[in-house]
C-alpha cells in the first residue's frame, strides 16, 4: 500500500481535470415536493459514487485511471470490479421507465444509461485501450465480478442486454463465458459461477445445466436456521447473506424457475430472504449506525444488498413497512457520506466506513472491491408512486424501541405461523 491513499499518482490520467468530469459535486436537492426530494437524496449519492467509474469507462481509460494504491497486487482486475459493482446497483434505475421521473432525475438517468453502454463497449473492445479482464490469466478474482456483473445483466435487462449493439452483446458473452475456466471455491463463490450461466442464458446463449444444480442445491445444503446460510460448510458472523448468497439466489431460482424443480424451491428461500431482510433493518441504529462485524465492511452500506432487494422486488414481511425501511436506510446514508474522506481528490472511494480506515480491508479487497456499496441503491428502480417512495416518513425499529415505544417481541422463522 502506498503511504497516501487519499491522492492519485502524477501518472493517473484521472488526475487531468479533462478525464474526471464526474467529480464535480452533486447538484443541490430542489423542489419541495417529498418524493422528489426523497429521490434526489439517493440518487445523487448514488450518481457521485458510479459516475467517475462509468465516465472513465466509457472513455477507454479505467484500467490506466484506476487507483492502485490499495493491495496494487489486485490492481489487474480492480477496474472490472468497480465497473460490475457499480452496474449491479444501479442497473435497476437504469431500466426504470423514466414517464414519472421529475427532469433532473431523468436527465441523470439518460445520462447514466449511455455512459453505461459505452462502458461496456469500450470494457469489451478486443484491441482497446479499455478492455477489461474476464478469464483466469491473473487470477480467480475475475470469476466474482463476472459474476456481479452478469447480475446487473438481469437487473437492467433492457439497458444492460437487448438494447445493446450486436457485437457488444457477443463481445459480453464471450466474456463471461471466458470466466468458466476458474474453478469457484467452495464458499458464496459458486453461486457467481451460476450466475454468469443465468446471464448467458438472458442473452440466449447456450448455458451450463450442472453449475447451475451445483449451486443451487449445495448453496440449500448450506442452510443454518431462522433465514441465514452458512458461507460453505462453516457459518460465519458476516453480511455475506446479504452481500451475495440470498440476492444471487433468489435472481438464480427466478431465471431458471422452469427448469428442474427449482419453482417449488423458491417460496422457502424468499420466506428465509424475507426473515434476513428483516434482521438486516433491525441493525440500523437511531443515528443511522450499524454492527461493523465480519468479513469486508470497506463495502460499507452494501452490507445492506439483500434489504433493498426486498424492497426493490416487494418481499419484505408484512409487519415491516418499505417507508420504514427507506427511512432506515437514509439515515445509514446520511451517517456515511458525512465522513469528509469518503472520496478522494479523483472522486474515488476510499476504504472505510466513517473515514480513511484501510485496516478494515482485507488482502482482498482493492479499491475496486468498495464499489458493491451501490446495491443499497436498488430501490430506486421503483417508480416514484410505490409505497417505498410515496408513504410519508415513520421511525424504524431501533428508534421505536428506544423511544419506549411497546413492540411485538421479534421470533426466529421457526416460530412464525
Amino acid at each position: 500500500m502506498t503511504d497516501n491513499l487519499s491522492s492519485q499518482t502524477s501518472a493517473d490520467p484521472a488526475a487531468e481535470p479533462a478525464a474526471r468530469p464526474a467529480a464535480r459535486p452533486a447538484a443541490p436537492l430542489v423542489g419541495t415536493d417529498p418524493v422528489e426530494l426523497r429521490r434526489q437524496f439517493w440518487f445523487s449519492k448514488l450518481q457521485r459514487i458510479v459516475r467517475p467509474v462509468l465516465a472513465l469507462a466509457a472513455a477507454g481509460k479505467l484500467p490506466q485511471a484506476f487507483p492502485r494504491d490499495l493491495h496494487p497486487d489486485r490492481a489487474a482486475f480492480a477496474p472490472l470490479e468497480a465497473l460490475a459493482r457499480s452496474l449491479t446497483g444501479l442497473a435497476p434505475w437504469l431500466d426504470l421507465a423514466s414517464d414519472h421521473l421529475s427532469a433532473a432525475e431523468a436527465s441523470a438517468q439518460a445520462d447514466l444509461r449511455q455512459l453505461a453502454q459505452a462502458a461496456l463497449r469500450q470494457s469489451l473492445a478486443p484491441e482497446g485501450p479499455g478492455r477489461l479482464i474476464f478469464d483466469g490469466s491473473q487470477g480467480p478474482q475475475t470469476l466474482v465480478d463476472s459474476g456481479f456483473l452478469a447480475h446487473a445483466i438481469l437487473r437492467a435487462p433492457q439497458t444492460l442486454n437487448q438494447q445493446l449493439d450486436p457485437e457488444t452483446r457477443r463481445a459480453l458473452a464471450q466474456a463471461l463465458r471466458a470466466s468458466r475456466e476458474i474453478l469457484p471455491y467452495r464458499c458464496n463463490w459458486i453461486l457467481f459461477s451460476a450466475m454468469v450461466e443465468a446471464a448467458l442464458a438472458a442473452l440466449g446463449q447456450d448455458w451450463d445445466r450442472v453449475r447451475v444444480e451445483y449451486a443451487i442445491r449445495q448453496t440449500l445444503d448450506w442452510y443454518a436456521g431462522d433465514g441465514l446460510y452458512g458461507d460453505g460448510p462453516a457459518f460465519h458472523a458476516d453480511y455475506y447473506n446479504s452481500f451475495v448468497i440470498q440476492p444471487m439466489l433468489l435472481d438464480i431460482l427466478t431465471v431458471f424457475q422452469n427448469e428442474s424443480d427449482y419453482a417449488s424451491l423458491r417460496p422457502a428461500v424468499k420466506a428465509r430472504a424475507t426473515r434476513a431482510a428483516a434482521l438486516l433493518e433491525r441493525l440500523v441504529m437511531p443515528d443511522g449506525s450499524y454492527p461493523v462485524l465480519g468479513r469486508s465492511q470497506a463495502y460499507r452500506f452494501g452490507s445492506f444488498h439483500l434489504l433493498s432487494q426486498s424492497c426493490l422486488q416487494h418481499f419484505l414481511p408484512a409487519e415491516l413497512p418499505a417507508a420504514q425501511v427507506r427511512c432506515a436506510l437514509s439515515a445509514v446514508l446520511t451517517r456515511t457520506f458525512a465522513s469528509p474522506v469518503m472520496f478522494d481528490e479523483a472522486g474515488w472511494l476510499l476504504p472505510g466506513i466513517s473515514g480513511l480506515q484501510p485496516g478494515l480491508c482485507e488482502p482482498y479487497i482493492n479499491r475496486g472491491s468498495l464499489y458493491l456499496c451501490s446495491t443499497v441503491f436498488l430501490p430506486l428502480g421503483l417508480p416514484p408512486q410505490d409505497p417505498f417512495w410515496a408513504e410519508a416518513d415513520c421511525a424504524w425499529t431501533q428508534c421505536r424501541v428506544w423511544a419506549a415505544e411497546d413492540l411485538p417481541c421479534d421470533r426466529a422463522l421457526a416460530d412464525q405461523s
